[in-house]
């Protein structure tokens, strides 16, 4: 069986607590979730013993100023927010990947830290700022 496929009803079942969306693309889950519900999603999917994504591989700041002006992009048309933050998790116990990503206001791109769960992300909630002004409190 797909690692992806084994994945699908454990990422489902925590997802749907915490008002996200999931989605296979590329053979990777994505999971998308509102700014006030990233951290208890991020918990869950650390603290769930079918999930234990105990680790986080990357985080970065994603800006979509002019992502899909061009019409033969991929995703021409895309709308939404302009910022997004991308977090990469990694389950060493079960070998799953997966990525979060929360959109964010250009307006006020602010998002909870999460150093307090990993404390890898300083560096990367850093160089998000530096390069984007996304705010981490």
């Amino acid at each position: 069986m797909e690692t992806t496929e084994v994945l699908a009803p454990q990422i489902s079942s925590i997802v749907s607590g915490h008002g996200a969306i999931s989605a296979l693309a590329y053979g990777e889950w994505t999971v998308t979730v509102g700014v006030d519900r990233l951290r208890s999603l991020l918990f869950s999917l650390k603290d769930d013993s079918h999930a234990s994504f105990e680790q986080l591989i990357d985080l970065c700041g994603v800006d979509y100023l002019d992502y899909g002006k061009d019409s033969t992009q991929a995703n021409a048309g895309c709308t939404g927010p302009r910022f997004a933050v991308v977090y990469h998790l990694l389950s060493v116990s079960h070998n799953h990947r997966l990525r979060v990503v929360v959109r964010l206001e250009e307006e006020s791109p602010t998002v909870d830290s999460v150093i307090d769960i990993w404390p890898v992300a300083d560096w990367f909630e850093r160089e998000a700022f530096d390069l984007f002004g996304i705010i981490f409190i």
